[in-house]
């Protein structure tokens, strides 16, 4: 009787630590720093673990940044309200986000405007200008 108790409470730890390690944290995420860009969506990959969103940016150059803004996973924005085709690739959007740390061009997702005016959250298409 022991024994079996012993080995459920193992088995019951190495499922807990296994879950616990497979999710990231957002410490890469400055998340005392919100960032607004402007650009063109080039693709929006509705994937799992977490959905993207990648945009073209205008830089000071005169050509174009890549940006990789990371979202929830398709569930939880599907639950949310979100679709699949809520964001087309050359819908030209503004996205706040909480920048990388590093520097890098991309960031964890705040808000997305639609040129429609449509404001897209984690809180599913909330538009703001009716509240």
């Amino acid at each position: 009787m022991k024994t079996s108790r012993i080995a459920c409470l193992s088995a019951l730890l190495l499922l807990v630590a296994g879950s616990a390690s497979a999710h990231h944290s957002f410490a890469m995420f400055d998340r005392s720093k919100e960032t607004t860009i402007v650009g063109v969506v080039e693709d929006f990959q509705w994937t799992n673990p977490h959905s993207w969103i990648e945009l073209d940016v205008p830089n000071e150059g005169g050509g174009t940044d890549k940006w990789s803004i990371e979202l929830n996973s398709p569930n939880n924005l599907s639950r949310q309200g979100w679709k699949s085709t809520s964001v087309k690739p050359g819908d030209k959007v503004s996205v706040i986000i909480w920048p990388l740390r590093s520097g890098e061009k991309g960031g964890l997702f705040i808000s997305l405007t639609l040129p429609n005016g449509q404001i897209l959250d984690e809180l599913a298409f909330r538009n703001r200008n009716k509240q």
